[in-house]
């Protein structure tokens, strides 16, 4: 199960509730007949995002603005960055950010079973997306470990960085491409043998000393110098290596196709009188230039004109599977993430099995 908002840490909780109160006290300001109030109100929004894409929309935000400039609109746009689940957390537990930019598909659900989103947020024509990218293995330069597959971060002596699922929306994509990997039969493990895909989790999760609150932490560790291999989406291995990190990348033969949704939050931007604004930013994350601006920062398109021009950007992948080939979302919550499932029992193995 994922945890709840007072697990956080203290200071994280903090910083939680004092962008809660803020935005209330924007967004409460306008007294009632204040046209000018509710008009400044309606040009500022929220976003709240999780870590890995910070450095493509740090470069988006200010081309909004400017296009908002040049129309005769002064927009001010707040941003939040944390760990999937735990951005769902904090917006379901009052952080009122206009538009959920997350990991994966059952964040939003948490919002939206938590009747924050009223509509449906899959029904545009990408499907409710609007990034994607594959989860990859990233290796110090030369590999010196020899580290080609998902078998081999199995192997004993290999320290390996994957960050916790109960945070990370990236850390659960991780177990998905490993579990489907081995289902499958390109992980060293007979195809469709759920004992051995669980066993080979087990070995890989023992060989994690340290599992960090988002992916983006998990990087960070990495860049420390700390592991010998990191399970991580790949645009996060794009971004560090155009900023000259030294570092390698494996797409391990078998892995998982990665969509990132995007949704508008309606109890808050209805609230704050900013669903036409907030609107336009999505409609505008979904350009051809920002989805260039996206690939650009090792994001893959969604659109798909832009997909076909930039794909020479992202390594090829032979199997590359989606998150209905393993039954959907909520077939795959239930069997890896829920409460003694798959996941929890590969971690229990590992550690019981530990020299």
């Amino acid at each position: 199960m994922r945890f709840a908002l007072s697990s956080l840490p203290r200071a994280r909780v903090g910083v939680l509730l004092f962008l809660s109160c803020a935005s209330a006290l924007v967004f409460g300001c306008s007294g009632s007949g204040s046209t000018e109030a509710a008009a400044t109100q309606a040009n500022n929004i929220t976003i709240g995002v999780y870590t890995t894409p910070r450095e493509a929309y740090g470069a988006l935000l200010p081309v909004f603005r400017e296009q908002q400039r040049a129309a005769g609109r002064e927009v001010t746009i707040r941003e939040s960055y944390l760990g999937s689940g735990a951005q769902a957390r904090a917006i379901l537990g009052g952080f009122e950010a206009d538009l959920a930019a997350l990991s994966l598909d059952p964040d939003i659900e948490l919002l939206r079973g938590g009747e924050l989103i009223r509509h449906d947020w899959r029904a545009d024509e990408y499907g409710g997306m609007v990034t994607r990218s594959v989860v990859v293995i990233g290796v110090r330069p030369g590999n010196p470990k020899n580290i080609r597959t998902w078998a081999d971060l199995a192997r004993p002596g290999i320290e390996v960085l994957t960050p916790n699922v109960r945070t990370s929306g990236g850390a659960m994509w991780n177990v998905l491409a490993i579990y489907g990997a081995a289902m499958r039969g390109h992980a060293g493990v007979p195809a469709g043998d759920r004992d051995a895909a669980i066993g080979l989790l087990a070995n890989i999760l023992r060989n994690v000393k340290i599992m960090d609150r988002s992916g983006r932490d998990s990087m960070l560790t990495f860049e420390r110098g700390v592991g010998d291999a990191i399970i991580t989406y790949e645009n996060e291995m794009l971004v560090g290596r155009a900023g000259g990190r030294d570092y390698e990348y494996i797409t391990a033969g078998s892995t998982i196709l990665i969509e990132n949704p995007i949704a508008i939050i309606d109890a808050n931007v209805d609230r704050h009188g900013t669903r036409e604004l907030t609107q336009a930013f999505i409609d505008f994350l979904r350009t051809p230039a920002s989805q260039r601006t996206f690939a650009e920062h090792g994001l893959r398109p969604v659109v798909p004109a832009v997909e076909a021009e930039t794909r020479s950007r992202f390594a090829a992948v032979e199997d590359l599977f989606t998150i209905r080939d393993l039954g959907g979302w909520a077939e795959a919550q239930r069997l890896l993430f829920d409460e003694n499932g798959i996941y929890d029992q590969a971690l229990a193995r590992g550690r019981q099995e530990a020299p």
